[in-house]
């Protein structure tokens, strides 16, 4: 379950440098933000604090309620970067 929503989350990151609708950059905010969340709550349930507390930053960035205005170059670079450590993650366990 944890690999599909890495990949999910990783895949539609990616998408997210295509010139692609407002309404889709703002369900991958949401998609992000549960699947974060998710992703927190299963690594607090295997002690890991430091992957747990790294997921409830990265929900808190992409939530959807109060956005953070990065401009469309820096958060292109931000999709890119989380969307390899999930890729790299995915290789580790």
């Amino acid at each position: 379950m944890i690999r599909i929503i890495k990949i999910v989350l990783a895949s539609l990151l990616l998408l997210c440098l295509l010139d692609m609708p407002y309404s889709f950059f703002q369900l991958v905010r949401f998609v992000s933000m549960a699947g974060f969340v998710f992703l927190a709550y299963t690594a607090n349930e295997n002690n890991s604090k430091n992957e747990m507390l790294l997921y409830v930053l990265l929900a808190i960035l992409f939530q959807p309620f109060e956005k953070i205005a990065l401009g469309r170059e820096l958060w292109n670079i931000v999709d890119v970067i989380v969307a390899l450590f999930l890729l790299i993650t995915l290789k580790r366990k």
